[in-house]
């Protein structure tokens, strides 16, 4: 007889390798073919619902690493509550209308001004419709589970419509109006954008300090006085109307060289040294207040200079003297309004200087910097000119220089329901907890909300103009318009005329004529996004409103949790989401921004196609997503050494239970040997541990608390130790069926817990278990973790001689190195333990041997009565030797009972019995 032939092995036909890039395709397929999204909504139809509501991505080239991590992050959530007792449908979505895809055409060579609009409108849409096909097809591949053929459409008839209804709603409480005042404009957009849209990078600009002579001083200042202001921007001087001053803040009258100049008098000396003056005297001093309305002359046209007041003029840098231009700026603007200036802004759509800016006409505004800093040094105005590299704000999408400029505009007024907006963030649960001093302080100080756009690819601003010029939006208009776009796309606002466009018989005292004009201007696109709520789960029967959760990156605390913030509270009076997590940016592994120039980008389908999707997913869960993330090769690969880990322990464990029947063979806790209860209870411990992670999204400790017990606890512990029960002992030994009961519930239980994460690797393995009806594991719920009185007492007890076992293994180590023994089966060991530990001795249900995986094991007393031969520990002294005997060859452990079987004498009395008993 072969008597490694009668050994229980593993047996199972659970891939080793996982090849994850080939099979996780035909995993997919299958669930593609059961429509796994449907089978699961069925299951958990009736429960309280759960809303992750899709921040819809850009619908523009491929998925970046950024993409991956945020969609992995929201299905891991979904699938996580459809697990544990809601009803959690997810419905993905794109943003789809905008300035990259009218780019994206024009560099694929569309001359859209050789077309109709609606003609290039059409265009647009087909285009982003590519893009949505190309970027579903990857998100899926990632494992994302989502109602993929009914997704959300930002340019679809049915958004539109609602988001009209949005638009109208605002408009119906008076919280949106037309004004002319400057705003972010970007050239290289040639159209207005709001504060979300800006960006922050450095750029260089030309530093000036400019003197503006008085002309009328009121019998204040001396007429000639010069009043020196500071600036970066040399292009708005021609704009400028005024010099503002603080009222409270003391000025000096400098004299230097004959000549008069009016600073504030805590930034003479700075002045002084900025400007070289050697020898100056500071003559006298009078409040800003005092010289209200003096005039002083513009350094280069034949036109006054009001002195004016204004509390945000500061004395932190520059002068304490503000030029003033109200087309140019805010503060400028709402100043300037108060002493009835003119809103001069000599600069157009493109950035180029106009006929109102004598002398500098048809020169772009940076362009004109230079000429207008010589004009101002001809003028004899230019006190000085230096150049510095600043923080300025950038369009976002083109990465070029915005500025300031006066252009009339749609507004949505923050001003009018600021604190209601103020509390509907303290009734928000925030994830990371600083996301609400960030939002909280972004609504608290952002100015009214430009929703206007001078493009043609978007939702059209939906009001019409009388003859007399005057904005009509009314329920009624509004109402009708956005029943057109439901039914025929608003693409119709473009083909037809603003008469057609009206209610049938529609009248306005402005137009005694019947004839009107549309507006031109679209929606921003956060308007179109900040209205998804509307579009998606007011729209959809398979939805509730409010959401749960919106889960995006944190640039979107100024993007799209702002805009949705703002158009619900305004619409319905609170919040569109009752909760918001945020995660950080993807970085290269030093750190950097990931770019094309730089060589350092890593694209999720890369990694995909090398190593699988679901090592993608599992570096999501190690890492602390709330802040900025890094990734490099080696993070995936480090990632791919646990994923290999965690998957050998699934194969072992399936392996052991492969004639394990769960009803007929499982053994009661009471029943179960004391390791097998301590393993019993480290099992609750992390079904509990882990299900409080999910609920907190905390995934990190999700992977590191199930790493570490397939590592510590499994591995390198119980399965190590379980090899001399299941392989040795009979099929249906109890000790055996004790060790079974608790390996297959530990096997379904990390599958489970494990499912949010790697849904391939644990559908994979669900189809070779036998004794499960379910057809894929998503069809299950998270194991709850069983409470038990005894678990106190046994995590007591095993701390201590897991403490023990931890002695015993250093010292089997050193014997190893010493050359004592080679395996430890080899070894016979003698302990020697605190007193407080002796009393773990006394119960017959341990094996010592077994649990220290050595052939022979005694106690030798207290450490107290160790031998000088042995390793002296902190709670232990041991003394490890050759065990005597002869090593058996079925178990290979060393024993005194070789050969007291007449029948068996290779054996030791324990195979022997085996044997007889079940192979005879």
């Amino acid at each position: 007889m072969e008597y490694k032939d009668t050994l229980l092995m593993p047996k199972t036909d659970f891939p080793m390798r996982g090849n994850l890039p080939v099979k996780e395709v035909d995993i997919q397929a299958k669930w593609a073919e059961m429509d796994i999204y449907k089978k699961v909504q069925e299951r958990t139809a009736g429960r309280p619902f759960f809303i992750l509501h899709d921040g819809p991505p850009y619908a523009n080239g491929d998925l970046h690493m950024g993409h991956a991590l945020n969609k992995v992050l929201k299905d891991m959530i979904v699938r996580q509550k459809s697990m544990t007792g809601y009803h959690a449908p997810y419905v993905p979505g794109w943003d789809t209308h905008g300035l990259p895809i009218e780019q994206a055409l024009t560099n694929k060579g569309v001359k859209r001004k050789e077309m109709s609009l609606a003609e290039f409108r059409k265009l647009c849409e087909e285009y982003a419709y590519t893009q949505i096909n190309n970027q579903r097809t990857q998100f899926k591949r990632l494992g994302v589970r989502g109602d993929w053929d009914n997704p959300y459409v930002t340019l679809t008839p049915g958004f539109e419509s609602r988001q009209i209804e949005v638009f109208g709603a605002m408009a119906k409480k008076g919280y949106i109006y037309k004004g002319l005042k400057p705003v972010y404009w970007s050239p290289s957009s040639e159209s207005a954008l709001a504060e979300a849209e800006i960006e922050y990078q450095d750029k260089k600009s030309p530093s000036i300090y400019v003197s503006f002579a008085v002309t009328e001083g009121k019998e204040v200042l001396d007429e000639g006085t010069k009043f020196i202001i500071w600036t970066t921007t040399p292009w708005t001087i021609p704009a400028n109307l005024g010099i503002a001053l603080n009222p409270k803040v003391e000025y000096a009258v400098v004299l230097v060289n004959g000549t008069k100049y009016v600073v504030a008098k805590d930034l003479v000396t700075s002045v002084a040294t900025e400007l070289g003056w050697e020898e100056y005297t500071e003559e006298r001093t009078l409040m800003g207040k005092e010289m209200d309305r003096i005039v002083a002359k513009h350094p280069l046209y034949d036109r006054d200079s009001l002195v004016i007041l204004g509390d945000h003029v500061t004395t932190e840098s520059g002068t304490g003297c503000v030029h003033t231009a109200p087309g140019h700026g805010e503060d400028d603007f709402y100043v300037g309004k108060k002493y009835g200036l003119d809103v001069l802004c000599p600069v157009d759509d493109r950035g180029v200087m106009t006929a109102e800016a004598p002398g500098f006409e048809g020169l772009f505004y940076d362009t004109a910097n230079k000429a207008i800093t010589e004009a101002l040094d001809a003028a004899g105005a230019l006190e000085k000119l230096t150049f510095f590299t600043h923080s300025y704000p950038h369009d976002w999408r083109t990465k070029k220089p915005v500025i300031y400029r006066a252009t009339a505009q749609w507004f949505a007024s923050i001003e009018a329901f600021r604190e209601q907006l103020l509390q509907t963030i303290k009734d928000t649960k925030f994830t990371p907890s600083w996301g609400e001093t960030r939002l909280y302080n972004m609504i608290r100080d952002r100015g009214d909300w430009c929703i206007s756009r001078q493009r043609v690819w978007g939702v059209p601003i939906p009001v019409f103009y009388s003859e007399d010029g005057e904005p009509i939006l009314t329920e009624e208009t509004i109402s009708h318009v956005s029943k057109l776009f439901r039914e025929h796309g608003s693409n119709i606002w473009f083909e037809k005329e603003a008469n057609e466009l009206l209610p049938e018989g529609y009248t306005h005292p402005g137009s005694p004529n019947g004839i009107f004009t549309k507006e031109t201007d679209i929606m921003d696109v956060w308007f179109d996004s900040g209205s998804s709520y509307q579009g998606v789960l007011v729209e959809r029967d398979d939805l509730v409103f409010p959401a749960d959760l919106y889960l995006e990156g944190s640039d979107q605390y100024r993007g799209w949790f702002n805009s949705s913030l703002i158009t619900s509270t305004a619409v319905y009076g609170h919040a569109p989401y009752k909760g918001l997590l945020s995660h950080g940016f993807t970085l290269d592994g030093n750190g950097r921004k990931m770019s094309k120039s730089l060589g350092n980008v890593i694209v999720p389908s890369k990694v995909i196609n090398q190593l699988g999707a679901d090592i993608v997913r599992l570096w999501v869960a190690s890492v602390d997503y709330t802040a900025d993330v890094r990734v490099s090769d080696a993070n995936f690969k480090q990632v791919a050494e646990v994923y290999r880990k965690v998957r050998n322990t699934f194969r072992f464990l399936h392996g052991n239970i492969s004639d394990f029947h769960p009803v007929n063979d499982r053994v009661e806790f009471k029943d179960l040997r004391e390791v097998d209860q301590y393993m019993y209870m480290k099992l609750q411990e992390v079904i509990k541990t882990v299900r409080a992670a999910y609920e907190r999204y905390d995934f990190a400790t999700v992977y590191h608390v199930v790493n570490n017990f397939v590592s510590s606890e499994l591995s390198s512990f119980y399965l190590d130790i379980a090899k001399d029960v299941v392989y040795i002992y009979g099929t249906d030994h109890k000790d055996r069926r004790a060790m079974q009961t608790v390996m297959y519930d530990t096997l379904l239980g990390l599958l489970k817990l494990m499912t949010p994460i790697l849904p391939h690797t644990t559908d994979e393995l669900w189809a070779y278990l036998e004794h499960v009806t379910e057809e894929s594991i998503q069809l299950t719920d998270m194991p709850d973790a069983v409470e038990m009185p005894e678990y106190e007492a046994i995590d007591a007890k095993w701390s201590k001689i897991m403490v023990l076992r931890n002695d015993v293994l250093k010292a089997l180590e050193e014997a190893r190195n010493a050359k004592t023994i080679g395996k430890s089966l080899e070894a016979q060991v003698t302990l020697f333990v605190k007193d407080e530990y002796t009393s773990l001795f006394e119960s017959e249900n341990i094996d010592f041997a077994q649990l220290f995986i050595v052939s022979k094991f005694k106690l030798g007393g207290t450490q107290s009565q160790a031998s000088e031969n042995s390793l002296v520990l902190e709670n232990s002294s041991v003394v490890i030797e050759k065990a005597d005997g002869e090593k058996c060859e079925r178990c290979w452990t060393i024993a005194d009972t070789i050969g007291t079987d007449e029948k068996h004498t290779t054996l030791c009395a324990r195979c022997a019995e085996v044997v007889e008993k079940n192979y005879i």
